[in-house]
């Protein structure tokens, strides 16, 4: 993520302006998720997967973007867009979205089997943004530290405010609206060769080269693992794609370092330091947290009547 420093044209900077609140209160549950580029990439593979699976959200992204020629540049702009949105400048955020919305009003087209599709759809909107949110909560969850029940209610009920800017109209405020939205749409899933193509890009290591091979397959798998069963099926992962006890093992332990390794130039240690907040303020202790947040002069609007109790409810 540090390497890219603009999106869509404009430059991307999360320290500044100084004091400009993000879209989401720095006590919200996804800024302590986001921080982890384990459970991103892991999340962000599961909510791809889960989008592959209807026809008219595969076509729309094979046929109107660079995915085919550069799957991982556009995975990482794809995160990049993820991040502004969490912990970018709320001015920033707001132009990368309407940029990014404007780009889809462009997207249009039919799919193999003849189904118009428009990527404004509201459908396809709901589907999209709740992919993404449950792939990184649950890869947090699984391989990174336990998120309890009260926060990913929270969780889910603090994204809205980002979804809503994308045009999102059924934000799932819990993990049973996600399913009860995926069982409306699973009679569209099915498999295609085009799974199999980006599980092969992402095994393949090219994202990030100098990581060892077994953790690109292990990221892979890690994936496939969070897919709700009726996903997989309709996918048709076998059982090639199982987690072992070593892949398991391999990104728990990633996902651990990963969660305490504060990087200065990134996003979130950036947008801290915007706030007022300590560089480090997302990898201290839990306390030390609550106590910098109920210090910090409000900083206007966010997660709304949910920013108010942040301060008081920092877990994990």
């Amino acid at each position: 993520m540090e390497q890219i420093t603009s999106y869509l044209g404009w430059k991307v900077d999360f320290g500044h302006p100084r004091g400009e609140p993000a879209l989401l209160h720095p006590g919200a549950v996804a800024w302590r998720i986001y921080k982890n580029p384990i459970a991103m990439a892991v999340g962000g593979v599961a909510a791809v997967l889960m989008e592959f699976a209807d026809p008219r959200i595969r076509s729309g992204v094979w046929d109107h973007s660079i995915y085919k020629v550069d799957p991982i540049g556009r995975s990482l702009r794809t995160g990049m867009a993820a991040m502004v949105g969490v912990y970018g400048p709320q001015s920033a955020a707001r132009r990368v979205i309407h940029g990014i919305t404007n780009m889809h009003a462009r997207v249009a087209g039919a799919t193999p089997g003849g189904e118009a599709y428009r990527a404004l759809d509201p459908e396809l909107l709901d589907w999209v943004s709740a992919t993404a949110a449950y792939g990184f909560l649950n890869a947090y969850d699984r391989f990174v530290d336990t998120v309890s029940e009260a926060d990913k209610a929270r969780y889910y009920r603090e994204g809205e405010t980002v979804a809503r800017l994308y045009g999102v109209r059924n934000h799932p405020k819990s993990t049973a609206e996600f399913l009860a939205m995926m069982h409306r749409l699973e009679h569209r899933f099915e498999p295609h060769p085009i799974v199999g193509e980006f599980l092969a890009i992402i095994q393949s290591g090219k994202a990030a080269p100098n990581a060892p091979r077994f953790l690109h397959r292990a990221l892979a798998r890690g994936a496939v693992s969070l897919l709700p069963p009726p996903v997989r099926d309709r996918l048709a992962l076998g059982r090639a794609f199982d987690l072992t006890l070593l892949d398991r093992l391999a990104l728990r332990m990633a996902g651990g370092i990963a969660d305490r390794r504060c990087d200065p130039q990134s996003p979130p240690c950036q947008a801290s330091l915007r706030l007022g907040l300590p560089g480090d303020f997302l990898y201290r202790r839990p306390a030390e947290r609550q106590r910098l947040l109920a210090q910090l002069a409000p900083i206007g609007e966010g997660v709304g009547a949910e920013a108010a109790g942040a301060a008081t409810a920092v877990k994990g």
